[in-house]
């Protein structure tokens, strides 16, 4: 696992974000922002400074990085996370000119995907339990009716919006883990392992 790093940038004057209809409340919210896909083989390289600066841009104050792939915690007045998580896709594209999808839930929504786990963690490597957040309801339709012998040792089991799963020899050369993917589900996915779910959680507690 890399070594983690976790870096505050001084908040700058709030801007504008290019949409009409006001739904902040006065009152900030502690957020977590959740990137798919940056700085993975050289490609999608967002530098974590540029990714601050840009949530700074956006009126989000308390910035904070975790890692290099693209987790931030952060408060903000706005009461909607999913447009939150549309403006910082705009700003991303407008600032770097990358495409790069991005899920922000709330602190205390996340605290709860931890503590819903359904899995005993006793003996379990944090590296490889593994939670793809979904940027809607988990699409149990679209899940198959899984013959748990063909993916053993590996299990899953869905939550509300997110798809808790272990995987004991890792994710290379798992069966199950490509059934996470957005062209499967219908859905914006991006996966965190438990080290860094809860590590993000702390994170946000701390914000509030």
């Amino acid at each position: 696992m890399p070594t983690a790093s976790v870096t505050t940038v001084t908040t700058r004057a709030k801007t504008n974000t290019d949409t009409d209809t006001d739904t902040s409340t006065g009152k900030s919210t502690s957020y977590v922002a959740l990137l798919r896909g940056i700085n993975v083989g050289g490609k999608n390289k967002l530098p974590m400074q540029t990714l601050r600066d840009l949530l700074a841009d956006l009126g989000a104050t308390g910035v904070r990085t975790h890692l290099q792939s693209g987790n931030a915690v952060f408060t903000h007045e706005e009461a909607d996370p999913l447009r939150l998580a549309a403006d910082l896709e705009q700003r991303i594209a407008d600032g770097t000119g990358l495409t790069v999808a991005c899920l922000v839930r709330t602190g205390a929504d996340l605290r709860r995907v931890m503590e819903s786990n359904p899995f005993p963690m006793d003996g379990v490597n944090p590296s490889r339990f593994m939670v793809t957040f979904l940027s809607g309801p988990v699409p149990l339709d679209k899940l198959p009716s899984l013959d748990p012998a063909a993916y053993a040792p590996d299990e899953f089991r869905p939550g509300e919006r997110e798809i808790y799963a272990h995987f004991p020899d890792g994710v290379r050369d798992s069966k199950l883990a490509p059934l996470f993917t957005d062209r499967r589900l219908g859905l914006t996915a991006s996966t965190r392992n438990w080290n860094t779910v809860t590590k993000l959680v702390e994170l946000s507690d701390g914000a509030t």
